[in-house]
């Protein structure tokens, strides 16, 4: 078949897979929570004639599609499902309907991606060879990672993927453009736990109290060094953040303990590691040092994201020769983490983006209440999704 009729068909059912899209952005599900979601991709999958799997590690879906000849290639296709816990901002037909809870970082767009291309692909099984192996994931966005527990229950064997694509939505990216980046893309993501152990009293009398408000704060601005006089590396950067602090009642009594979370960013396994330990050691020695103490908890987060080098250019190229290389950009370097790493770990893998805004409007960055998308730019992901099954 060719790129002109993938493309006319993708045109004639953009408005259904628009209504998929909407559907899903109203019912959004926080991470493994997302039974409703997964019921709904299921009835879609079945709905196009797909043999799959539910209830995977829980709430994930995986299905397959068999072309001709199906073991010649085993190509897999993720997207993932879950949402944010954020109250949406957004004025339109199908903002949320679950109070405090939103996709506000684009994965109801990764779904409907994923359930266009497997409609396309079912549609035209006879038309390409291999077996399509797709992959509705669960718990993205919270440790430790849906992705994670989908690999330990074998999501990546039988069949076992020759290779595996993953899109993401990018609104600082144009509609009608991809971006790719070969090699190290993204950055390891570990979560911070910390708990500061003091003495609490009333505040008109300090001296009679071990203060872990002052504590905390301390160790948050201390731990900043570890950045900034450690490891200022230009070529394998980190970031030390916390955006939580958590302690007390009122003005007036100094509480017994303060809770902090943050998160480090590392492009340097080594490092990460090293930095472990420092914040660990610091933390507890300035807790020590003021009379209290600290328990310190740093779970091991999802790795460095490492898009397989000949995957990602051999993608880039299928994708360049049905939208242009004007249409295909080379993305930076980022910090944020993303568990679709955990994929690049066993399998050749491309993680790319999808562009959203246009013409200056959809540009509210992921994880905002007021993040959405260009709706249009979901056919660009179907049918990429689509090429890089079929042609790759």
């Amino acid at each position: 078949m060719s790129d002109n009729s993938i493309q006319e068909i993708v045109k004639n059912q953009l408005e259904e897979f628009i209504s998929i899209r909407e559907h899903l952005h109203a019912h959004p599900e926080l991470s493994f929570q997302e039974h409703n979601t997964a019921t709904y991709v299921s009835e879609k999958l079945s709905a196009y004639g797909i043999e799959h799997e539910t209830g995977v590690a829980g709430t994930g879906v995986i299905g397959l599609i068999k072309g001709n000849n199906p073991s010649s290639r085993i190509i897999a296709l993720r997207a993932d499902m879950d949402a944010l816990p954020i109250q949406e901002e957004n004025d339109v037909k199908y903002k949320s309907k679950n109070p405090g809870v939103m996709h506000a970082c684009g994965h109801d767009v990764h779904t409907t991606c994923l359930l266009g291309a497997a409609k396309l692909l079912q549609e035209t099984k006879n038309n390409w060879s291999g077996t399509i192996k797709l992959i509705f994931q669960q718990g993205e966005e919270k440790h430790p990672g849906g992705a994670s527990l989908l690999i330990k229950e074998g999501v990546l064997e039988n069949p076992k993927p020759q290779a595996i694509f993953g899109l993401h939505v990018y609104p600082h990216l144009p509609f009608g453009k991809l971006g790719f980046r070969a090699g190290q893309y993204m950055a390891s993501c570990d979560e911070i736990h910390i708990t500061v152990k003091g003495k609490g009293g009333h505040a008109a009398l300090p001296h009679q109290t071990i203060d872990p408000i002052v504590i905390a704060s301390q160790i948050i601005v201390s731990l900043q060094t570890i950045i900034s006089r450690r490891h200022n590396n230009v070529q394998s950067p980190s970031v030390l953040s916390f955006g939580k602090i958590a302690g007390g009642t009122v003005g007036n009594v100094i509480p017994d303990e303060v809770k902090i979370e943050g998160t480090l960013r590392c492009m340097d396994e080594a490092w990460r590691k090293e930095a472990w330990e420092l914040i660990k050691n610091q933390t507890k020695q300035i807790a020590q040092s003021f009379g209290g103490d600290a328990d310190i908890s740093i779970p091991e987060g999802y790795p460095s994201l490492v898009n397989d080098i000949d995957t990602t250019n051999r993608a880039r190229t299928v994708v360049e020769n049905i939208l242009g290389t004007e249409n295909i950009e080379t993305l930076n370097k980022r910090m944020t983490g993303e568990d679709f790493s955990f994929y690049t770990k066993h399998v050749p893998a491309c993680f790319f983006r999808l562009g959203t805004s246009h013409n200056g409007e959809f540009e509210h960055p992921v994880h905002n209440a007021k993040f959405n998308i260009y709706q249009d730019a979901i056919g660009i992901g179907i049918r990429a999704f689509y090429e890089l099954a079929t042609k790759f």
